[in-house]
């Protein structure tokens, strides 16, 4: 197809960097718009304009894109105020918004007609677990209120791959690499969804040649996953000796280890809003042509990046050796339950 001429709003990292090489890779003419606060580097053959979304956004104006790419809205007046300076010089909308609006995440097989969050019409600006997915909810509104030929709101779950900055898949990676026994929170059966971010970063600017709208889930892989599956995978793509001590849904709670900061993507099956997260629906993005690469690909590719220079500042989370170490002790001396 001919070039298109594409704007990716953020774009210094991960989502918003995959989403700018792969348009590049693909004959387009990229321009990234954001603070510059968080960009290592811009990747070759692309245009930068330094500017803010909240507030400086004269860069914008006069300007025209064939479609533009939002990796980074947080509020709805951020969208609001985006397609306003863009005054509708843009064919096409792109909203990268999250599984996190659904309403009940308890329910098995959600899929993009299930209820939404509520509102939260007058609460101040402050991003917490309770308040971004109704955020969301209201940035996607305002994304189909805008004067867009066409708009797709794009829901992802979990993001994994090089480049990350929340460290989440990343201390797996890590930590199998290292080898010896690894604890492995609740159940190797226990279902988890993952999308890399090269792969959703493709699709997405395939979707905006294509000038798709609509909303679809964007979640990975294809057939279910489970922890099991995932460290197994990790284990043989990594050359790795680890083995793992699975210690079910009851011990990290009780050793007040089950929030993400400390086993990172682990949800206990019971857990009384987010049990049904990683069984999101994701057929509307399979048939439209979202592609995945292998799982072993995605987690040999983050092994790598983390150890170059590039992953130099992104978070660290997960459990420290020392406090896995004590925990599998106390777990051991825990009449023994599900050693091995």
């Amino acid at each position: 197809m001919p070039a298109m001429n594409l704007l990716v709003v953020g774009g210094g990292k991960f989502v918003g960097r995959a989403v700018a090489e792969e348009a590049i890779a693909r004959g387009h003419r990229v321009t990234l718009f954001n603070r510059g606060r968080t960009t290592l580097e811009v990747p070759a053959g692309v245009e930068w304009i330094r500017g803010d979304r909240d507030g400086d956004l004269g860069a914008l104006g006069g300007r025209s894109w064939d479609a533009v790419i939002d990796t980074c809205a947080y509020f709805p007046r951020q969208v609001d105020g985006l397609l306003r300076a863009l005054g509708g010089r843009s064919g096409h909308y792109l909203l990268v918004s999250s599984i996190s609006v659904y309403a009940d995440l308890t329910r098995a097989a959600i899929d993009e007609g299930s209820p939404l969050l509520a509102r939260i019409d007058g609460a101040s600006e402050t991003v917490t677990p309770e308040t971004y997915g109704p955020f969301k909810v209201m940035c996607e509104e305002a994304a189909r209120g805008g004067k867009v030929a066409a708009t797709l709101i794009v829901r992802p779950g979990i993001i994994v791959g090089p480049n990350d900055p929340t460290g989440r898949f990343s201390y797996w990676v890590r930590r199998v690499a290292a080898g010896g026994e690894v604890l492995a929170p609740g159940r190797p059966d226990a279902p988890i969804q993952v999308i890399d971010a090269r792969d959703l970063g493709g699709w997405m600017v395939e979707r905006s040649e294509a000038r798709t709208s609509g909303t679809f889930n964007a979640i990975g892989p294809r057939e279910p996953l489970t922890w099991g599956g995932l460290m197994e995978t990790a284990t043989e793509a990594l050359g790795s000796r680890a083995t793992f001590t699975w210690v079910g849904d009851d011990f990290p709670a009780g050793q007040n280890a089950d929030d993400w900061s400390q086993l990172p993507l682990y949800l206990p099956s019971g857990h009384p809003k987010f049990r049904a997260m990683f069984r999101i629906n994701g057929d509307a993005a399979f048939a439209s042509g979202l592609r995945l690469r292998a799982l072993g690909e995605t987690v040999l590719d983050t092994a790598r990046w983390l150890a170059g220079p590039r992953s130099q500042g992104a978070k660290t989370v997960g459990l420290s050796i020392e406090r896995e170490a004590q925990l599998l002790s106390l777990w051991k001396a825990s009449s023994g339950r599900g050693q091995g």
